[in-house]
């Protein structure tokens, strides 16, 4: 039956019942089909604990073979419904023949132009074409420059049996409370969802701030008139020290030439590994407490300082941060510490945070976003667009978009509103109210609070309630116990700031 014949020893073949059989020999087959061709068959194994000839209709179709399955004349019942096919085999054209049907470019629709508007560079060879290239080629030296100075990898021979992550750049710009281009940012972000968790990552975590602490900071800063600074920590999650052992590609652009099999052994945490944030909170939160903060028990990313006649209070959301303290030389000498520590960006006295616009007032301070708002009208096309004082109008029918035209009218309406925090009243105060059952179509209430500190809001809510309230008293009690929540988590967070006690009136 072979044509040519080779013996073999040692091998086994595995089959799909978790069975082994020897392997005697391999050659070349020679099929004659009833049409009088011939099938030449390569590499078939001599198995001789399998009694019938088996042929793999997979491996065909590989060599343009097509399999045709059809019941025979006589139905030849093998078992309880299980019939025998004719099985037959027959040869593909060369050429497959293609569908001669129109293909229609594919829409993505209105909605999906919102996220291609900002036009970003995608790759490291679009930036550096585009008429932008000067600052794109910064950017991007300045970040490699970074890495290289934190020595964040090392080159090293691949290990058997492990595989390399990817990496891949992000280039965005960055913008200031008018509009105009900041800086160009270039990050190098691996690529962490092909990460193994019990491998090459374990815990993971990602604390932020919350915002109602920076408006209560905010706020207290307004009642003692204390200057608010703002820092910016470069390429942050580079600082965070790894326990595992993990192996990157060299990134696009920067291939050390005569090395270019080999990898990047991470000794430093690097942007998008799963572990990145948890490594760089862990860090600050160890340089911190050497240099004798605490950190508040309600907001683990707050940090506070205090002797007898001064204090420094440190915020920090990821990369950004607010310093505020009794006096400036408080501050100064904070950022000095940190600036020794990190690698930050002193950006003077707190300007925009998180979107939201800091000023100052001549009876406190206050927040906005009027600039924000500006840039989405422009973004849209809706600057000019007459404001509505009312989101939404109740005896007009929503038709499709016109819903969220309104709504932008009426941002503009009120983009010069904002929150104002005063030096009255200089305590917590809190309000809280329900809204038993207002529609016949619902039959859930809504809870709703607002506690305020030197007459501007610093934490507000209003949701639907998550069980179904008998009574307006029951919806009330509903809605003050998660007024009570709050309040609760507020109290505690002002007792670790100082003079936060002071805005805590007895209950």
């Amino acid at each position: 039956m072979f044509s040519t014949y080779t013996p073999i020893n040692g091998r086994k073949l595995f089959m799909g019942n978790s069975a082994t059989s020897n392997i005697v020999g391999l050659g070349k087959v020679v099929l004659k089909m009833t049409s009088g061709k011939e099938l030449t068959l390569i590499d078939v194994l001599h198995v001789p604990d399998i009694r019938k000839n088996l042929v793999s209709g997979s491996l065909l179709g590989h060599v343009n073979f097509n399999t045709l399955r059809r019941k025979g004349k006589k139905k030849e019942v093998l078992e309880k419904e299980l019939m025998k096919l004719q099985v037959v085999i027959i040869k593909r054209d060369e050429e497959p023949r293609r569908s001669k049907r129109a293909k229609i470019a594919k829409t993505f629709g209105p909605e999906f132009l919102t996220y291609v508007l900002e036009n970003e560079p995608r790759t490291i060879n679009e930036a550096l074409s585009s008429p932008e290239a000067p600052f794109w080629k910064e950017a991007i030296n300045s970040e490699i420059e970074s890495i290289m100075q934190n020595h964040t990898w090392e080159l090293m021979d691949l290990p058997p049996g492990s595989t390399p992550l990817g990496c891949k750049w992000i280039l965005k710009r960055k913008y200031k409370a008018d509009g105009s281009i900041d800086k160009y940012k270039a990050r190098l972000v691996a690529k962490g969802f092909k990460q193994k968790e019990g491998l090459d990552f374990f815990d993971t975590y990602s604390p932020v701030t919350r915002i109602t602490s920076i408006r209560v900071l905010i706020a207290i800063a307004a009642l003692y008139d204390l200057e608010i600074h703002q820092m910016d920590v470069k390429t942050a999650f580079l600082n965070g020290e790894l326990d595992e052992e993990i192996y990157m590609e060299q990134p696009e652009g920067f291939v050390v030439p005569g090395q270019e099999k080999k990898v990047c052994r991470l000794v430093k945490s690097l942007y998008g590994l799963k572990q990145a944030p948890k490594q760089w909170h862990e860090k600050f939160d160890r340089t911190m407490l050497s240099n004798g903060f605490k950190i508040n028990e309600c907001d683990k990313c707050v940090y506070v300082k205090s002797s007898h006649n001064s204090f420094i209070i440190v915020c920090l959301y990821v990369d950004d941060m607010l310093i505020m303290g009794s006096n400036r030389d408080v501050i100064l000498t904070t950022k000095r510490m940190l600036t020794k520590h990190f690698d930050m960006k002193d950006m003077g006295l707190a300007d925009v945070i998180l979107g939201i616009k800091i000023s100052k007032t001549s009876d406190g301070l206050a927040l906005s976003q009027s600039h924000y708002i500006e840039n989405i009208l422009k973004k849209f096309k809706a600057y000019d667009s007459p404001p509505a004082k009312t989101p939404v109008d109740l005896n007009l029918h929503l038709a499709k978009k016109k819903g969220l035209i309104r709504v932008l009218r009426y941002l503009k309406y009120t983009s010069n509103y904002g929150l104002h925090y005063t030096r009255y009243p200089a305590v917590l105060e809190g309000y809280s109210d329900a809204n038993w059952i207002s529609d016949s179509k619902d039959t859930k209430s809504t809870s709703g609070y607002v506690f305020t500190i030197g007459g501007g809001a610093v934490s507000w809510k209003s949701s639907k309630q998550t069980c179904i309230a008998r009574s307006t008293m029951e919806s009330e009690f509903i809605a003050l116990d998660k007024a009570g929540e709050e309040a609760e988590w507020l109290r505690n967070f002002l007792e670790d700031i100082p003079f936060g006690q002071n805005q805590c009136p007895q209950l």
